[in-house]
């Protein structure tokens, strides 16, 4: 990318997560600023995205301190479309084939409703693993690889993988910690139900994506950990 890249980001989110993933998958320049949002900076709304939320990226203008984005650079919101939108030709994040390509987009949208939303219910106590879609979306996403695939899609790192990793690195956490407002020991018990056979495929693949160079380049597992220890405070007490 040869214009400046600046990603307003909050690390331990998932979402923004996944956008740094791709970036140093892809070896492109960015400058990464990390926003505060529980005491956002009065001029994010005014001059980076008007409904105050990360990610986003500013792509374009001159090269300007963070906290003064310039209104001349392009300003884009929505982890999935920042995705698509670092995936530029020469990045070796989705593949030629146009097909494949399909297939990325389509793993994309099914981590979305079969992986991170149901999780995350799962997590804020909304529903249970046993009779919720927790299992049933991992069951899904499976279904999805094909047999002798490193990857998600093709064989090459692609924003699939990017998109679906943070979240999964957090399931990990849940599931060798318990923490979450869900009732005590569920974590633990939905890691166990991961370990059988029935999922070997898909916890084969977490592995892989836990263990890949660039997420282990900006992944902090501890802080997720102390962060998801302030989130649920009264759940650890």
């Amino acid at each position: 990318m040869p214009e400046q890249l600046t990603l307003y980001l909050l690390k331990l989110s998932p979402l923004s997560q996944k956008i740094e993933l791709a970036l140093v998958e892809a070896n492109a320049p960015y400058k990464a600023y990390q926003v505060d949002i529980f005491n956002k900076p009065e001029w994010f709304a005014s001059k980076v995205n008007p409904i105050g939320r990360v990610p986003v990226v500013t792509y374009g203008g001159p090269d300007v301190d963070p906290e003064d984005p310039s209104p001349l650079s392009a300003k884009i919101s929505e982890s999935n479309i920042i995705l698509e939108f670092v995936a530029y030709p020469d990045s070796g994040l989705l593949p030629k084939d146009p097909v494949l390509r399909a297939n990325v987009h389509f793993f994309i949208n099914a981590t979305t409703k079969h992986i991170e939303d149901p999780f995350y219910a799962f997590l804020r106590g909304l529903e249970s693993y046993e009779n919720g879609s927790v299992l049933k979306g991992i069951e899904f996403i499976q279904g999805l690889f094909k047999e002798g695939r490193y990857f998600a899609v093709g064989d090459h790192y692609t924003i699939a993988d990017a998109c679906i990793t943070p979240h999964l690195a957090r399931l990990k956490i849940v599931t060798e910690t318990d923490i979450g407002d869900f009732p005590v020991g569920a974590g633990y018990m939905l890691g166990e139900e991961l370990k059988g056979p029935k999922f070997s495929t898909f916890m084969k693949y977490v592995k892989r994506m836990l263990e890949h160079r660039s997420f282990k380049q900006i992944h902090d597992e501890e802080s997720v950990i102390a962060f998801f220890k302030k989130i649920f405070i009264k759940r650890v007490q």
